[in-house]
């Protein structure tokens, strides 16, 4: 899995190198990575010592940049302290957005209306300190699709009444602007084009590989190639023929040469098309 010569470089915009799963071997990890031609590593928190774990990474390597937030499955005990926390965090310099946070109906372990209210109060913190968001959504197992349109309801509503910052980026850059990422998108076409309508963009990450995803990879092509991220969501959901093992960023290259024979494109044009949308979601140089 060597880096091509003159191949562009590649941004993982969703990966967790802060959990326990990469205890062991950190450090070769993000070797692999950088030699598979991976050059930046966005790594999204999931409660407040998470954060912690993430700006240490983020201090001790030039190349990890951090999004910090509350997971909508550890906000059951989000409040103003928890938030305080959080601004005071995202003083840091390599702080890029505010994630990994939504909604999940999938494990119902946080009250609905308390994951609304976590996510609301961390959307308006991704306001005040004009960062993107990374937004995750996880529908209930009988395939109920409420949390999909509460998530998209809730960022309306955010960009409506206190998002003052949006309006001025729309004004300025139009279709072009981008207020945060669907991460690990699983969503149907209409939801992808009312999430363009909001300003985001999608983030496809190992699944796009999975040989029985039929559904995945009828609908990958439709969707804008220009409003694509890529993500390994490392140490979860390896790419084919790794799947079921642990994930890790060395393996993007799969995902862009999979949705590379989708778009029928090279992989060359995927890497170039999604790491300059992630360098401008991100404020990336």
């Amino acid at each position: 899995m060597a880096e091509i010569p003159g191949t562009p470089p590649l941004i993982d915009t969703h990966c967790h190198l802060d959990l326990r799963q990469f205890d062991a071997d950190r450090e070769q990890v993000i070797e692999r990575a950088m030699a598979s031609g991976v050059r930046v590593f966005i790594n999204p928190a999931i409660d407040l010592d998470s954060c912690r774990r993430v700006l240490a990474l983020a201090d001790r390597y030039g190349a990890v940049y951090a999004a910090l937030g509350v997971h909508p499955n550890d906000c059951a005990d989000f409040d103003e302290e928890t938030l305080a926390a959080l601004r005071d965090m995202a003083q840091h310099p390599k702080v890029v957005a505010i994630g990994e946070i939504g909604l999940d109906y999938y494990w119902e372990k946080v009250d609905h209306d308390r994951q609304k209210a976590a996510l609301a109060a961390q959307l308006a913190l991704a306001s005040e300190l004009k960062l993107p968001v990374i937004l995750h959504t996880r529908n209930a197992r009988d395939g109920d699709g409420r949390c999909i349109d509460d998530l998209l309801r809730e960022i309306a509503l955010a960009q409506q009444s206190y998002a003052r910052w949006w309006p001025e980026i729309r004004t300025s850059q139009g279709d072009d602007a981008i207020f945060g990422v669907w991460h690990a998108f699983s969503g149907t076409l209409d939801h992808a084009f009312r999430a363009y309508e909001l300003g985001l963009v999608l983030g496809l990450g190992g699944p796009v590989t999975f040989q029985n995803a039929r559904r995945l990879h009828s609908l990958a092509p439709q969707l804008r190639a220009d409003r694509l991220l890529l993500e390994t969501d490392a140490p979860y959901l390896a790419p084919h023929p790794y799947r079921g093992q642990r994930n890790e960023p060395a393996y993007l290259p799969l995902v862009a040469g999979a949705l590379a024979d989708l778009y029928n494109i090279t992989a060359d044009q995927i890497a170039a098309h999604t790491t300059a949308t992630a360098r401008r979601c991100f404020t990336l140089e």
